[in-house]
């Protein structure tokens, strides 16, 4: 049974949802043979994602909606920010292989913080970025299984709690960064697998 320090792994099919029959759409899916394998009530998923899935067992199914202010809240323009392009330079040329129209990348906030911001338009002078949440202003509706749960071992459950890069699974040894789009590049390309 699913409870706090659970190991979850589970299939998902997650929809955009829309009160309009047939309107749904899909945004991404978790098939089974490359589950989602999370450790329940660490505070890896949404609130109410977990307490939809508390008490479920191997083999129970789900279909829920987590609205848009108890998923990642609404869309706020405050959060859109249009830049000089100088910004996204290095070494004085412009970084044409990330800064690209959809790609999220690394942005330091004025106290030093890593924000991720999303690439909305880039213009001669101009780069313009979202930091809000991706799926931030969307009602979230998720269908799926539960293919097994067990209680986590000291290991796994340390494992979970590691902090980890986001684009390449493993943590990075620097202790800072974000692994990026499919690479180890913001964290020094020094990430353990």
């Amino acid at each position: 049974m699913i409870q706090k320090h659970s190991v979850v792994k589970l299939t998902y099919e997650l929809y955009l949802h829309s009160d309009e029959p047939g309107k749904e759409e899909l945004f991404e899916r978790a098939p089974e043979h490359t589950p989602l394998t999370y450790c329940h009530g660490i505070g890896m998923m949404l609130p109410l994602f977990e307490a939809s899935l508390e008490g479920k067992k191997a083999g129970d199914t789900f279909d829920f909606i987590i609205t848009a202010s108890d998923a990642y809240g609404e869309h706020d323009e405050r959060g859109v920010l249009t830049l000089d392009k100088e910004v996204f330079c290095i070494d004085g040329v412009f970084d044409e292989k990330r800064v690209k129209l959809g790609n999220i990348i690394p942005m330091n906030t004025t106290d030093g913080q890593v924000v991720r911001a999303q690439v909305v338009d880039i213009q001669p002078e101009k780069v313009t970025i979202d930091l809000n949440h991706p799926l931030a202003g969307e009602d979230l509706h998720f269908i799926g299984k539960v293919i097994e749960e067990h209680e986590a071992s000291a290991e796994e459950l340390e494992s979970f709690l590691q902090p980890k890069c986001g684009g390449c699974g493993g943590g990075c040894k620097k202790g800072k960064g974000d692994c990026g789009n499919g690479g180890c590049g913001d964290c020094g390309g020094d990430c353990e697998e």
